[in-house]
Protein backbone atom coordinates (compact mmCIF):
# COMPACT_ATOMS: atom_id res chain seq x y z
CA UNK A 1 0.00 0.00 0.00
CA UNK A 2 1.37 2.97 -1.13
CA UNK A 3 1.35 6.35 1.24
CA UNK A 4 1.42 9.21 -1.12
CA UNK A 5 -1.27 11.49 -2.86
CA UNK A 6 -0.57 14.17 -5.10
CA UNK A 7 -2.71 17.65 -4.98
CA UNK A 8 -4.28 18.24 -8.16
CA UNK A 9 -4.42 22.58 -7.98
CA UNK A 10 -5.47 24.47 -10.75
CA UNK A 11 -3.13 27.32 -11.92
CA UNK A 12 -6.02 29.49 -11.55
CA UNK A 13 -7.00 29.01 -8.18
CA UNK A 14 -7.19 31.91 -5.74
CA UNK A 15 -5.04 32.21 -2.73
CA UNK A 16 -8.80 32.82 -1.35
CA UNK A 17 -9.49 29.00 -1.83
CA UNK A 18 -6.23 28.26 0.80
CA UNK A 19 -8.15 30.51 3.14
CA UNK A 20 -11.19 27.94 2.99
CA UNK A 21 -8.40 24.80 4.25
CA UNK A 22 -9.27 26.01 7.99
CA UNK A 23 -12.49 24.24 7.09
CA UNK A 24 -11.29 21.01 6.04
CA UNK A 25 -10.62 18.44 7.93
CA UNK A 26 -8.37 15.32 6.41
CA UNK A 27 -7.92 12.10 8.54
CA UNK A 28 -6.00 9.16 6.44
CA UNK A 29 -6.59 6.05 8.39
CA UNK A 30 -3.11 3.79 9.07
CA UNK A 31 -3.12 0.37 9.76
CA UNK A 32 -3.87 0.59 13.44
CA UNK A 33 -6.72 3.31 13.92
CA UNK A 34 -10.10 2.05 14.46
CA UNK A 35 -12.82 3.19 11.90
CA UNK A 36 -15.51 4.09 14.34
CA UNK A 37 -12.83 5.84 16.02
CA UNK A 38 -11.96 7.99 13.25
CA UNK A 39 -15.74 8.49 12.27
CA UNK A 40 -16.10 9.36 15.65
CA UNK A 41 -13.67 12.59 15.10
CA UNK A 42 -15.36 13.34 11.65
CA UNK A 43 -18.42 13.96 13.18
CA UNK A 44 -17.16 15.88 15.98
CA UNK A 45 -15.06 18.10 13.22
CA UNK A 46 -18.06 19.00 11.26
CA UNK A 47 -20.17 19.87 14.85
CA UNK A 48 -17.44 21.85 15.63
CA UNK A 49 -17.70 24.01 12.10
CA UNK A 50 -15.31 22.01 10.19
CA UNK A 51 -17.07 22.54 6.50
CA UNK A 52 -15.55 19.22 4.95
CA UNK A 53 -13.92 16.08 6.09
CA UNK A 54 -12.55 13.25 3.98
CA UNK A 55 -11.81 10.52 6.06
CA UNK A 56 -9.65 8.20 3.72
CA UNK A 57 -9.50 4.63 4.46
CA UNK A 58 -6.58 2.69 2.23
CA UNK A 59 -7.46 -0.38 3.72
CA UNK A 60 -11.09 -0.69 2.15
CA UNK A 61 -10.01 1.95 -0.44
CA UNK A 62 -12.93 3.86 0.40
CA UNK A 63 -13.24 7.83 1.48
CA UNK A 64 -16.19 8.80 4.05
CA UNK A 65 -17.16 12.32 3.00
CA UNK A 66 -18.30 14.56 5.45
CA UNK A 67 -20.40 17.74 5.38
CA UNK A 68 -22.63 19.83 7.71
CA UNK A 69 -25.80 18.95 8.18
CA UNK A 70 -26.03 15.98 5.26
CA UNK A 71 -25.27 12.51 5.34
CA UNK A 72 -21.79 11.13 4.89
CA UNK A 73 -21.29 10.18 1.57
CA UNK A 74 -19.16 6.78 1.07
CA UNK A 75 -17.31 6.77 -2.77
CA UNK A 76 -15.55 3.26 -2.98
CA UNK A 77 -12.11 2.93 -4.40
CA UNK A 78 -12.10 6.63 -6.00
CA UNK A 79 -9.28 7.93 -8.47
CA UNK A 80 -9.61 11.35 -6.96
CA UNK A 81 -11.97 13.34 -4.49
CA UNK A 82 -12.84 17.10 -5.07
CA UNK A 83 -13.00 20.05 -3.25
CA UNK A 84 -15.86 21.51 -4.63
CA UNK A 85 -17.83 23.48 -4.12
CA UNK A 86 -15.99 24.64 -1.03
CA UNK A 87 -12.33 24.06 -3.01
CA UNK A 88 -13.84 25.05 -6.06
CA UNK A 89 -11.23 23.71 -8.82
CA UNK A 90 -9.44 21.10 -5.82
CA UNK A 91 -8.73 17.62 -6.70
CA UNK A 92 -6.82 15.33 -4.13
CA UNK A 93 -5.26 12.12 -6.06
CA UNK A 94 -5.74 9.19 -4.44
CA UNK A 95 -3.53 6.78 -6.41
CA UNK A 96 -0.52 6.62 -4.52
CA UNK A 97 -2.51 5.94 -1.48
CA UNK A 98 -4.73 3.12 -2.81
CA UNK A 99 -2.39 1.37 -4.85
Amino acid sequence: MGTRAALIVPKCLSIAVFRDFAKVQIELRSETDSLNDLKAKMEEYVANGAQLGWLIDPREKKVHIYRPNAEVEPLDNPQTVSGDPLLKGFKLDLAGIFD
